[in-house]
C-alpha cells in the first residue's frame, strides 16, 4: 500500500454574486478518479474543524471539500454571531440550496473526482443541510449527519429519496427533542429512504468535535466532546460509504 500524499488547495466558487471559499483535500498517491464528498460546517462557519474532516476523508481515498454556506468564508466569534449567520441561511433555504449546488458542481469538476459518485457529510447546522439536500433530491449518493438539525430534513421535496442516509444523534442531546426524532423518522419512511438513524448513548450535542467541551464551558451551552461516540459514528459512516461506493 503506497504512502498517502495528502494535498490541499483553497478555491473560490460562486453562486450568482455570492463568492464562497472552499477547501479541497485529496491523496495524490491515489491514482484515477474517486468519489467526491462535501463537508458542511457547524453554525460556527468553515473553520479548522470541517477542514480537518476533509483531510481525514482524503486519507480514506476520497476527494473532499469543506464548503462555505455563509459566503466570503465568514466564521462566527461567538454563539450570537453563529446564530445570526445560520438563521439567515435557514430562512432562505432556496438560496442555501443554490450555494450547496455550487459547491457540488465545484467538487464534481475536480480532476480527481468521478462526477457520478458524490456524497456529503455535515455537523450540527451542516448535518441538517446535508439531510435537507438529500430530501430535495440533489445528486448525492449518500449523506451522513452528525448531531445534525433534523427538522431541516422535513421539506416538500422528492416523492422517493434515492440518497442513502446515515444520521448520528446524541441520545442526551437537549437540542434535538424526541418529537424532532419521530418527525424525522416519519419523513424518511414517507419517502422510502434507506436511512440508518443511530442513537449514541450518553452523547451530547457536538459529540464529534473536540472543541465542543471548551465551547460548552465558555458559553454555558450543553455541548461536550465524546471520543467513543466520535469514533463509533465515524466508523459506521466509513462502512456506509464503502457499501455505497465500493470504496
Amino acid at each position: 500500500m503506497s504512502q498517502a500524499d495528502i494535498r490541499t488547495e483553497e478555491v473560490i466558487y460562486t453562486d450568482g454574486d455570492t463568492e464562497m471559499k472552499g477547501y479541497i483535500a485529496w491523496d495524490g498517491a491515489v491514482e484515477g478518479q474517486r468519489p467526491g464528498i462535501l463537508v458542511v460546517h457547524e453554525w460556527w462557519g468553515q473553520n479548522d474543524y470541517p477542514r480537518r474532516r476533509a483531510r481525514e476523508l482524503a486519507e480514506l481515498g476520497y476527494t473532499a471539500m469543506a464548503v462555505d454556506m455563509y459566503g466570503g468564508g465568514k466564521t462566527a466569534a461567538n454563539p450570537d454571531e453563529a446564530g445570526q449567520l445560520m438563521t439567515a441561511v435557514i430562512e432562505d433555504m432556496g438560496a442555501g440550496r443554490a450555494r450547496f449546488q455550487a459547491a457540488l458542481d465545484m467538487i464534481k469538476g475536480h480532476a480527481t473526482v468521478d462526477p457520478d459518485k458524490t456524497g456529503a457529510i455535515g455537523y450540527c447546522f451542516g448535518g441538517g443541510v446535508v439531510l435537507h439536500m438529500a430530501r430535495m433530491g440533489l445528486d448525492l449518493d449518500v449523506v451522513a449527519s452528525f448531531h445534525g438539525s433534523l427538522p431541516l430534513a422535513i421539506a416538500p421535496g422528492v416523492d422517493k429519496m434515492t440518497t442513502r442516509v446515515a444520521a448520528y444523534n446524541g441520545e442526551a442531546d437537549s437540542f434535538i427533542p424526541p418529537e424532532d426524532i419521530e418527525a424525522f423518522k416519519a419523513e424518511m419512511a414517507k419517502v422510502a429512504a434507506h436511512c440508518d438513524f443511530i442513537q449514541l448513548p450518553g452523547a451530547l450535542h457536538g459529540f464529534s468535535n473536540p472543541m465542543a467541551s471548551t465551547n460548552g464551558e465558555k458559553y454555558g451551552l450543553p455541548l461536550r466532546y465524546d471520543e467513543l461516540a466520535d469514533q463509533v459514528s465515524w466508523s459506521h459512516m466509513r462502512m456506509v460509504f464503502r457499501e455505497v461506493f465500493g470504496h
